[in-house]
């Protein structure tokens, strides 16, 4: 017997359907609340983002909500809820913090004023390692060549994972020659001579 492809249609559907409700959580009143895999950040962090607390009915909205509050918050890349009976489980796993930073070829500008200069756009020892602003920081200390004259200065910036989830950074730069005037050439003077 051949099943017409309307059919199939709604059998996949109606498969699907049921697949995603097996995903969704029954509401449960929370008894508590548990957070694993935290590392540097402490538990009250995790608390006072939460947009729920024990006693409270949990839903997915709710869920959702507070994976978006935690997520926002810049210390974790993966976040998870979970339930396990009427027990809130969040697990999460934390950014990796910034170690150490150094630097190799600076000869323009000493390492201390460039680690102040890093330390105002949030990259220093210590904080949250944010793979844009390491990105934003190497374009930073180029542009800061270039405005020196140094047209062929190359900065790459390096991160290696350390134990304990930490990164170090460090900056290769090649400063490379500053640009001098070879030559003037001046056009259109009739009055007075080049």
């Amino acid at each position: 017997m051949r099943i017409k492809s309307s059919s199939k249609l709604l059998l996949c559907l109606l498969t699907a359907i049921i697949h995603l409700k097996a995903y969704a959580t029954e509401p449960f009143v929370i008894s508590d609340i548990r957070v694993e895999g935290l590392q540097r950040t402490e538990a009250g962090t995790v608390f006072n983002y939460l947009p729920m607390q024990v006693g409270d009915v949990m839903s997915d909205e709710k869920a959702a909500q507070a994976i978006k509050s935690l997520y926002s918050t810049g210390f974790f890349k993966d976040v998870r809820i979970e339930n396990e009976g009427d027990v809130l489980v969040v697990t999460v796993q934390e950014r990796p913090s910034i170690s150490q930073i150094d630097f190799s070829g600076n000869k323009s500008f000493p390492t201390d004023k460039m680690k102040e200069g890093l330390k105002q756009i949030g990259i220093a020892e210590g904080q949250i390692f944010d793979k844009a602003q390491l990105d934003r920081a190497e374009q930073e200390i180029k542009r800061q060549y270039l405005s020196q004259g140094k047209y062929s200065a190359e900065v790459k910036a390096v991160s290696s994972p350390l134990e304990r989830n930490r990164v170090s950074i460090r900056f290769e730069i090649t400063e490379g020659p500053a640009a001098k005037i070879r030559d003037i050439n001046i056009v259109g003077n009739h009055l007075f001579t080049t």
